[in-house]
């Protein structure tokens, strides 16, 4: 089983996802990926960023960011989002392993960045929070 949200806080070896908790696509997003990893799912702690603005300004993340893109942080405390978020998140499972490679492609990436912003725009909208 993954580590709780609260353990992500001092999960410093470990792959820090910060996710919208009240999001039912993010929420399916996080199941789906925690059956794809299995045994390997102590390897991702995942922060719900519901309530928690102040710990995202601490962290460098604006909140609102945190909402409409991915943000994940590595074992060395490198904050990376978006597509690059997703990139370093596929690459723990290795049946996903080369769909990360795929999106980094410069020919994939920004159309695959554009249809990410669309529908996080949608998603938000369809929510009140844009």
């Amino acid at each position: 089983m993954p580590a709780t949200d609260k353990n992500a806080q001092v999960a410093a070896d470990k792959l820090i996802v910060y996710y919208d908790g009240v999001c039912p696509k993010c929420i399916r997003d996080r199941e789906n990926y925690e059956k794809l990893v299995g045994s390997k799912s102590d390897s991702v702690c995942w922060f719900d960023i519901t309530d928690q603005e102040d710990q995202l300004k601490n962290l460098g993340i604006d909140p609102q960011k945190a909402l409409s893109e991915l943000h994940v942080r590595d074992s060395s405390g490198r904050i990376v989002s978006e597509l690059d978020a997703y990139i370093l998140l596929l690459n723990k499972i290795p049946l996903l392993k080369p769909l990360a490679w795929l999106i980094g492609l410069p020919v994939i990436r920004p159309l695959l960045a554009k249809l990410y912003h669309w529908q996080v725009t949608q998603r938000l909208r369809k929510r009140g929070l844009l």
